[in-house]
């Protein structure tokens, strides 16, 4: 394995993207965000809230009909696909007018969900699988990068390592199967790990326990998928989205108890926070 480095505060401010005077919303691409079921439209609502916090012009949300309502309560700026885990299997499905796209949040993983999933890994787009798209697979027909987000037990899911072997050397193992899979792994924890397939492997330095707490993964997805769309490398995008989602649990406990973060609040936060590292 190589070095583990540290994506610092500085290189966030020198990457993170800047809005043109002269830009409009077609500048920051539209993502696509497949996710939520009739049964947990909460994951969907916020990874589309953290998704359009994160910068991308539009934001498309694939979910149930069930899950249109509380989505549109509290992210109206997002617009809707229905069935599309059925409609992926048309040739003539729009892909192209997405930049990115992330899946799974709130959904089974289910041999539809896989069906998905194969389908997804041919448009040629950056693709964040999280939650119920996590399975055990292959990814050699991925025509882009795919960014895996799991947290321990999502990794022996997908790998087979046991979790107490896991945690004992997050670095290594996360770099190994990132380099076995060719994807990127953020294994979410303590130290978050972002292992790309190249090599590079950095653990990240921001974040705390408050993060130990229901529905904030939904949240990293979200804000890596908004980030994928405005940045201009992909890879920065992941390291900025895992560094501020940090940065943001470290602004609330300067003067909030860790016991009492809500995940939403990671998005409240989010624009004070972007803005101190612009």
């Amino acid at each position: 394995m190589d070095e583990i480095l540290v994506w610092s505060r500085r290189d966030v401010r020198e990457y993170l993207p800047h809005r043109s005077a002269d830009s409009h919303k077609g500048s920051y691409g539209t993502a696509l965000l497949v996710a939520g079921s009739p049964g947990m439209p909460g994951a969907a609502v916020l990874a589309a809230l953290s998704a359009m916090r994160s910068g991308p012009g539009k934001l498309v949300v694939a979910t149930s009909k069930e899950s249109m309502v509380p989505i549109s309560t509290f992210v109206p700026e997002a617009t809707f696909e229905f069935d599309l885990l059925d409609r992926l299997e048309e040739s003539g499905f729009p892909f192209d007018d997405y930049r990115a796209v992330a899946m799974g949040p709130g959904m089974l993983p289910d041999e539809r969900t896989e069906r998905a999933v194969e389908r997804l890994f041919g448009i040629g787009k950056p693709l964040v699988l999280d939650a119920g798209a996590l399975s055990e697979r292959s990814y050699a027909k991925a025509k882009a990068p795919v960014i895996l987000t799991p947290h321990p037990g999502e990794f022996t899911r997908i790998t087979g390592i046991p979790v107490a072997e896991l945690q004992e050397n997050r670095a290594f193992y996360a770099a190994e199967w990132a380099r076995k899979l060719g994807v990127t792994i953020v294994l979410k924890g303590q130290g978050t790990i972002i292992a790309f397939p190249d090599g590079q492997v950095f653990k990240n330095s921001t974040g705390n326990a408050a993060l130990a707490k229901g529905g904030t993964g939904d949240t990293l997805t979200g804000m890596i998928l908004g980030m994928l769309c405005c940045h201009d490398n992909w890879q920065h995008a992941v390291l900025n989205a895992v560094h501020l989602h940090g940065a943001c649990a470290d602004e609330w406990v300067k003067t909030r108890s860790a016991h009492s973060l809500l995940a939403h609040e990671l998005s409240d936060l989010l624009p004070v926070v972007m803005k101190s590292y612009e």
